[in-house]
């Protein structure tokens, strides 16, 4: 493997790692404001976050494809419901990680997306300002020139 691939491995890893801190403060901030979501310790609440991860890239876009009709029908609300189905079966997954019902399920979802948009779990935020800097023998990113030419013996070329 050349140098790039083990500096994009070590990227793409060390974007997974954030992304699943930054999902563990959610749960976290979750289990400590909504009654009904606890965790009996540190090890069950990031077992939590690393099988929420998996469940929400794996089993939610199957879901929302499945659902998109009752989605679309009820303004985005649904997805609401979807996220609580997987946090209710991330409880069932992790012993040590616990939820009481479905209401405490919607509001510990609202929660969790609340805060991984603040802390940057969805782009920008915290993990956007968090990229690699641009190493000094890089070259600079340049927008490509294209020369165009009108075709012989023709006019010039407007661009409409």
């Amino acid at each position: 493997m050349t140098d790039g691939a083990f500096e994009t491995m070590g990227a793409k890893l060390w974007d997974w790692v954030i992304r699943w801190i930054l999902t563990a403060a959610a749960v976290w901030v979750a289990a400590s404001v909504v009654t009904g979501i606890w965790y009996d310790d540190a090890p069950s609440l990031l077992a939590a976050a690393l099988i929420l991860g998996i469940l929400n890239s794996l089993v939610k876009p199957v879901l929302i494809r499945v659902a998109l009709p009752l989605v679309i029908l009820s303004l985005g609300f649904m997805l609401l419901v979807i996220n609580a189905f997987l946090l209710v079966l991330t409880a069932k997954l992790v012993p040590g990680f616990h939820v009481t019902g479905f209401w405490p399920a919607v509001g510990g979802s609202l929660i969790i997306s609340l805060v991984s948009f603040l802390l940057g779990n969805r782009g920008g935020g915290l993990r956007g300002r968090m990229k690699r800097p641009q190493r000094p023998d890089e070259p600079a990113y340049s927008e490509p020139t294209r020369i165009r030419r009108p075709p012989p013996g023709k006019g010039p070329i407007i661009d409409v």
